[in-house]
C-alpha cells in the first residue's frame, strides 16, 4: 500500500523537530548548527598571536609564546572545560566532509606557521630576530584566522589560502 503524500510529510515532522531541537542545542552550546564547528577554537590561536603581539613591547614574551603548543579540534575540546565538549567534538565529527577539510587544512596552516615561527625563536637570542619574526607571523596568522572564522561561521568570501600565503 503506498503511502499518501500526507502521510509521507507527517512521517517526517518527527525528522524537522530532532533536527531543530539539536540545532537549538548545537546553538545554545556556541556551535553553529550549518557548519557543525565552534568559534571556540580559534581561542586557542587567539592566545599565540596575544603572546606574539607582546613581544615587540616585552621581548621577554617570547618564552611564553615558546611554551604555547598546537592542539588539535578535539584536543583542545578535550582539555577544556567546557560543559558541552562531547557535543562539540561529536559536531566536528559529524561536519560536512569538504567543509571539515577546508578548515583543517586553514588550521594546519595556522599551525604550521606558529610551530616554524617558533622553531625560528628557539634558534636566535636576538630579540630583533624574534620581534620580526613576530611581527611577520601576525601578518600571515590574522588573515587565516579570519579564514577560520568565516569556515565556521558558514561564511566564504571567496579568498583562498593559496593567495593569502603568497602575500
Amino acid at each position: 500500500m503506498a503511502l499518501s503524500q500526507s502521510s509521507a510529510l507527517t512521517m517526517s515532522q518527527p525528522d524537522a523537530a530532532a533536527k531543530a531541537a539539536r540545532d537549538k542545542l548545537l546553538k545554545d552550546n556556541n556551535i553553529n548548527p550549518r557548519t557543525g564547528l565552534a568559534t571556540d577554537y580559534l581561542n586557542h590561536f587567539n592566545e599565540a598571536i596575544m603572546l606574539l603581539e607582546m613581544i615587540p613591547d616585552m621581548p621577554e614574551c617570547a618564552e611564553d609564546f615558546l611554551s604555547w603548543r598546537p592542539l588539535t579540534y578535539r584536543q583542545h575540546f578535550e582539555a577544556s572545560n567546557l560543559k558541552a565538549r562531547e557535543l562539540t567534538i561529536e559536531a566536528y565529527e559529524q561536519a560536512e566532509v569538504a567543509m571539515k577539510a577546508e578548515f583543517d587544512r586553514v588550521i594546519g596552516s595556522m599551525r604550521d606557521i606558529l610551530v616554524a615561527v617558533s622553531e625560528g625563536m628557539r634558534s636566535t637570542r636576538q630579540d630583533t630576530t624574534r620581534i620580526r619574526l613576530a611581527t611577520e607571523a601576525i601578518g600571515w596568522i590574522q588573515p587565516l584566522l579570519a579564514m577560520a572564522g568565516a569556515l565556521i561561521h558558514g561564511v566564504s568570501d571567496g579568498t583562498d589560502i593559496d593567495s593569502i600565503m603568497e602575500s
